[in-house]
């Protein structure tokens, strides 16, 4: 199993003006200690879990290409990007540039996107939710394309494009990886068997069902279950705050049984890096030959 770090906030002790050095040393500590992946949410006020709206947020895609600078070896995403956000040509022009700025280090974080409350307090239009889901295919179908061979025009429920030119193209092949956030059994799972290399679910009561869900969608598109890696959502806490670190080590080898490749989660205080040093060192040993 494989761990990943999301980083969901930046309101951080030394404020704006240390922002930038407080991440890099985040980004570094975190890949120095063995984590996969580092990951960054896609919203433009924080959201609730976290505090309340006017804690510090940073854009994603800008953040993402910033902590590459300063990483060589892990893979960058967001967990996850609202389709409704960005225009999918926009949307895979950012990740394409990622993964060429990177040498090959981006994935697709997408899902349909949830959050009304940013949506409207910025202006932007909020589609109700059959909608976002067609959004949502459209974006997947929209950037397997600008990643293909083909310019040809592309013509989806809500998105029409005249000629998916995409230079230069992504060097993560045959494209960067798609991973698809959501447990919606009819659709968002289905997305995945259909669409995605990845998927991230909660760590609830019915993620073993969730993993049965996707094994049946991948059965009815043809597709080998085992070529999609399996991500989990779960905080990356011990101490006071949370678990003890036995019992987040067990916690992960439980998921690990139900065959999850990869636990993605925060961790608070990371800015003092201590609590990132620590998953390094007495967590993911304990996990690396799961």
């Amino acid at each position: 199993m494989e761990l990943g770090l999301q980083i969901p906030d930046f309101t951080f002790e030394g404020g704006p003006a240390r922002l930038g050095a407080d991440l890099a040393e985040i980004a570094r500590t975190a890949e120095r200690g063995g984590f996969a992946y580092l990951a960054v949410m896609d919203h433009f006020f924080q959201i609730h879990l976290f505090g309340p709206p006017e804690k510090d947020m940073l854009e994603a895609y800008t953040t993402l290409g910033f902590l590459a600078a300063h990483t060589e070896r892990v893979k960058l995403l967001t967990v996850v990007t609202a389709a409704y956000f960005r225009h999918p040509g926009l949307l895979a022009k950012a990740v394409t540039t990622l993964d060429v700025l990177s040498g090959g280090r981006a994935m697709l974080g997408v899902g349909a996107g949830w959050n009304e409350e940013e949506a409207r307090g910025l202006g932007y239009r909020f589609p109700p939710l059959a909608e976002r889901f067609e959004l949502l295919e459209d974006a997947l179908r929209y950037c397997l394309a600008m990643w293909s061979d083909s310019e040809k025009p592309f013509s989806g429920k809500r998105v029409e494009a005249e000629r998916l030119l995409n230079v230069p193209q992504a060097l993560s092949g045959p494209h960067p990886p798609i991973m698809i956030g959501g447990g919606g059994e009819r659709k968002t799972l289905r997305f995945v068997a259909k669409y995605g290399q990845a998927c991230n679910l909660f760590n609830t009561p019915d993620l073993e069902h969730k993993l049965d869900v996707l094994r049946a969608h991948c059965d009815r598109e043809g597709r080998n279950y085992e070529e999609i890696t399996k991500t989990v959502y779960h905080p990356l806490v011990t101490g006071e705050h949370g678990e003890r670190t036995d019992e987040l080590v067990r916690e992960l080898r439980r998921l690990a049984g139900l065959g999850v490749d990869a636990v993605i989660g925060g961790t608070p205080g990371a800015e003092r890096i201590e609590p990132v040093e620590h998953l390094a060192r007495e967590v993911i040993p304990a996990i690396s030959p799961l």
